[in-house]
C-alpha cells in the first residue's frame, strides 16, 4: 500500500499556445468557456457556479496520438478509436480527491446520452508516476466499477511522461504526495481536440459536470442525441454541519442517520475504493475503539458518511460493510448527492471533522487517525 494521495491541480501549469489560460488554479471557467458551451446557452447560471468548469475551446487542433497499455494488458492507441467521441482523462491510479470525481462524471456522462453512448469511448491515462503497472490501473478500474466501462491506460514511466508532456498535462510529487492537472478532454470522430475541463474538487457537481459533457458530446454525434437530465447548472446549495439532515443508513436493518447541531460530533468521511490503497477493514473496525473510549470519557460520539456519491452504488457500500465480519458500533450514513461533504469541506478520504454542539467545524484532518490519536484530538478540540 503507497502513501500517496492524489491532490487537486497544480497551481502553475505551463502550457502552450491555444491551452495559455486555459489550466491554472481558478474554480470556475472564465466567460468566453462558458459562451461557447451549449450547456451555458441553455442555463447561464452555470457561469457563476465556482464548482464547475463549462469548458475551454481548443480550436479542433489534432490531439497527439499515443500508444500505451489497458488494464487487461492490451496495447491500445488514441488513433484506433476514430470514428468515435473520446472522453481522454489523465487520472492517478491510487487517487483519493479528485480523481474519482472524474471518472464518475465520466460515466454519466455517456450514460445520459444512452443508446448514442455507444459512440463514445471513455479513455484514462495514469498520472501517477509510482504506480504504473498494469496491476495498478486494473485495481483503480475494480474499486471504481470501471473495469468494463472505460480503458485505463499506462506504459513506461518515459511513455507516460511523453503522453503527458503533448497534452500539456503536469504531474510532479511534492512532501510524499501526488500532484497533477486534473484534465480531460473532449476529442471528435476525427481526432481533434474540441474541449478541455479541469474537475473541481466538489461532490455535489458530480451530476452537473456529466451534464455539461454530456451535451458537449450530444453537440458532436449524428443528430445531436437527447440527454437524459437537463438538471439546473446553478450552485449546489451544500448541507453545512449547522443544518439538520437525515441520511438514509448504510447498515444492515435500514434506518436512518441524522446529522446536525445539538450535540458536538466527530464525523468520519470515507468511501469503500479506500480498500485499493489502505487497509480499509482494519481501519473501520479500529474506528470502535474510539467509540468506546468517547463512551468512557465523553467524547463526541462517532458518525461515518460513506461518499456514496463516487461509488458504484450504494449496495456496494452495503455489501462492503455486511462483509466485514463484525460490527461497525457507530452509525455509517450515506451521502448520495455529496452535499454533504461539500458543506463539511471535505477534499479527501478518509477526512475527520469535529463539529461543536452549535454546528461549527473546530477541527478536520486529512488521513486516517489511530483510535488513540483521535482521542487526543477529540480531547484538545472540545477542551
Amino acid at each position: 500500500m503507497t502513501s500517496f494521495r492524489a491532490r487537486v491541480a497544480l497551481c502553475a501549469v505551463a502550457v502552450l499556445g491555444v491551452l495559455a489560460g486555459a489550466v491554472g488554479c481558478s474554480t470556475g471557467s472564465g466567460s468566453g468557456a462558458a459562451a461557447s458551451s451549449p450547456t451555458a446557452a441553455a442555463n447561464a447560471a452555470g457561469m457563476y457556479n465556482p464548482n464547475l468548469d463549462l469548458g475551454s475551446s481548443l480550436g479542433s487542433l489534432p490531439a497527439p496520438d499515443f500508444r500505451l497499455t489497458n488494464q487487461f494488458g492490451q496495447p491500445m492507441s488514441l488513433s484506433q478509436f476514430r470514428g468515435k467521441v473520446v472522453m481522454l482523462s489523465f487520472e492517478d491510479s491510487e487517487c483519493t480527491t479528485v480523481c474519482p470525481l472524474t471518472t464518475q462524471s465520466m460515466l454519466e456522462a455517456k450514460q445520459l446520452l444512452g443508446a448514442a453512448g455507444d459512440k463514445v469511448q471513455l479513455l484514462g491515462v495514469d498520472a501517477n508516476p509510482d504506480a504504473v503497472k498494469v496491476a495498478d490501473v486494473l485495481a483503480y478500474s475494480r474499486a471504481h466499477g470501471m473495469v468494463n466501462q472505460w480503458d485505463f491506460l499506462t506504459g513506461s514511466l518515459p511513455q507516460l511522461k511523453s503522453t503527458w508532456r503533448a497534452y500539456n498535462v503536469a504531474v510532479q510529487i511534492q512532501q510524499g504526495q501526488i500532484d497533477h492537472t486534473p484534465a480531460l478532454f473532449v476529442i471528435d470522430q476525427q481526432g481533434r481536440e474540441r474541449k478541455l475541463y479541469l474537475t473541481q474538487m466538489a461532490y455535489s457537481s458530480i451530476g452537473q459536470s456529466a451534464q455539461v459533457l454530456a451535451d458537449e458530446i450530444a453537440s458532436l454525434l449524428p443528430g445531436h442525441p437527447h440527454v437524459a437530465s437537463q438538471q439546473s447548472l446553478a450552485t449546489v446549495t451544500v448541507t453545512s454541519p449547522a443544518d439538520h439532515v437525515t441520511l438514509a443508513s448504510a447498515q444492515s436493518g435500514g434506518g436512518t442517520v441524522a446529522l446536525g447541531p445539538g450535540k458536538p460530533r466527530l464525523v468520519m468521511f470515507f468511501a469503500t475504493w479506500l480498500a485499493e490503497v489502505y487497509d480499509l477493514k482494519s481501519e473501520l473496525i479500529g474506528a470502535n475503539s474510539y467509540v468506546a473510549a468517547a463512551r468512557r470519557e465523553g467524547l463526541p460520539q462517532l458518525t461515518a458518511v460513506d461518499e456514496t456519491v463516487v461509488e458504484p452504488s450504494a449496495q456496494t457500500v452495503r455489501s462492503y460493510l455486511k462483509n466485514l465480519g463484525t460490527t461497525l458500533n457507530y452509525p455509517v450514513a450515506l451521502d448520495t448527492t455529496g452535499r454533504v461533504a461539500d458543506g463539511y469541506q471535505v477534499q479527501d478520504q478518509p477526512w475527520f471533522v469535529l463539529v461543536s454542539a452549535s454546528g461549527k467545524i473546530v477541527w478536520s484532518h486529512d488521513g486516517w487517525l489511530s483510535p488513540s490519536a483521535l482521542e487526543s484530538a477529540a480531547k484538545r478540540a472540545v477542551s
